[in-house]
């Protein structure tokens, strides 16, 4: 609990009611490596703190290719927001890349902290923008970036995941096959 109190006091820090408030409303749960914590056509339910262990968040197409489009690990959120708010059956995935540990905070406990802490309406206002930030970079990095650029950004942006991840989830986050992924890398290596 004490990660997610920091976690907050990057932002607009806590007072000891909103700390009360927050702790008393998350549900801590051990996830085990491949297990999800969403399904496609589930309604998502949690905004998901990782306190400990990676998720990826996927969609698969018509062809059954898994399309990573963004990883959470330690000190990060993860939820399916269309699905979340709009409370519709998602088509997305999350699911632990390693085994973790987690605190969930139900949509009713979030919508409760919104109306009576207004800080919490700030600091999640925020951590939201920022993934939304993230994703429109990632996507606009799909339309104009070489591969070797979004390993790179990749690199920049999840500096602690690159040894952590295996080459096929990384390779399936920038949109190439993982054995251009090892060129790129053997590439980086030599230079």
């Amino acid at each position: 609990m004490e990660n997610i109190i920091k976690h907050f006091d990057k932002y607009l820090p806590l007072g000891d009611e909103e700390k009360e408030a927050l702790t008393s409303r998350l549900v801590q749960r051990k996830i085990k490596r491949k297990q999800y914590i969403l399904q496609e056509g589930d309604i998502c339910k949690y905004f998901t703190y990782v306190a400990e262990g990676c998720f990826k968040m996927y969609g698969i197409d018509n062809s059954g290719v898994e399309h990573n489009l963004l990883f959470a690990a330690e000190d990060e959120w993860i939820a399916d927001i269309d699905s979340l708010h709009k409370e519709r059956p998602s088509k997305l995935f999350i699911e632990a890349i390693e085994p973790a540990t987690i605190f969930q905070l139900s949509k009713g406990d979030l919508w409760y902290l919104y109306t009576n802490y207004p800080k919490f309406d700030r600091n999640f206002r925020v951590i939201i923008e920022d993934k939304y930030i993230e994703l429109q970079n990632r996507l606009l990095q799909m339309f104009s970036a070489t591969a070797y650029e979004r390993y790179e950004n990749f690199l920049e942006q999840y500096p602690n995941l690159a040894n952590r991840l295996p080459n096929t989830q990384i390779a399936s986050y920038l949109g190439i096959t993982p054995e251009f992924l090892s060129k790129i890398r053997n590439t980086r290596l030599q230079k």
